[in-house]
């Protein structure tokens, strides 16, 4: 049976943290999804706690309704929700949701990473797609990149996401079970890409005790 995380057990596995939340400074979250993607977003974000890293969002919807998405998300998450605009930077405990006019990618500044946003041609018949999204991951973040992969109809993100994985970055695609449509994560997981497979309402709790793992293990080398 699959059982919600408690919140308690997904800040134990965060860590403690400063009020900034620095801890997960140099870590980004990389996200895409399409046909049911708003309410697995809204279970998958709902869950993160606030100090969790700085996460960018690709999801397949009309620009008439992204700011608006963004905004309900707000609303109901313990981070921060934004439609992203360029050149913001991607801090901790915030997630940035592409605007439905635009590709959304990320981009180093100096030490940080921000939002650059593209009115390039459709990809996969898509803009803003996921595939433009992982890629910019891929080639900006590389190793610092946690991927993921929720429900959605196609294969917009396979590709990506494998080039993500080729720069170092670990990848999580939801479950048959918990999807509405498996084409985008069943297209990444045949393609090689991805690491875990996640239930939908499992996937917060797994990426911060992966986190939490990964900060252990460096903090003993």
């Amino acid at each position: 049976m699959i059982r919600t995380p408690n919140p308690d057990a997904i800040a134990t596995a965060a860590g403690t943290t400063s009020p900034d939340g620095s801890r997960y400074a140099g870590k980004l979250i990389i996200v895409g999804a399409s046909t049911g993607g708003t309410e697995a977003l809204k279970d998958f974000l709902g869950q993160l706690p606030p100090d969790c890293p700085g996460i960018v969002v690709t999801q397949h919807m009309p620009k008439a309704f992204t700011k608006s998405f963004a905004q309900r998300l707000d609303n109901l998450c313990k981070i921060t929700v934004k439609e992203a605009e360029n050149g913001d930077r991607i801090l901790p405990g915030h997630a940035y949701i592409a605007p439905g006019h635009s590709h959304l990618l990320v981009k180093r500044s100096g030490t940080n990473f921000v939002c650059e946003l593209s009115g390039g041609l459709p990809v996969n018949l898509h803009r803003p797609s996921v595939d433009v999204l992982f890629r910019s991951a891929a080639l900006q973040a590389g190793k610092s990149a946690i991927g993921v992969i929720l429900t959605g109809m196609g294969k917009d993100g396979a590709q990506g996401m494998l080039e993500m994985k080729r720069a170092g970055a670990y990848n999580f695609a939801q479950d048959e079970a918990s999807c509405v449509v498996f084409g985008m994560p069943k297209e990444a997981i045949l393609s090689g890409a991805v690491d875990e497979i996640v239930p939908l309402h499992g996937m917060a709790l797994r990426i911060m005790t992966y986190l939490a793992s990964q900060g252990a293990r460096s903090s003993r080398m």
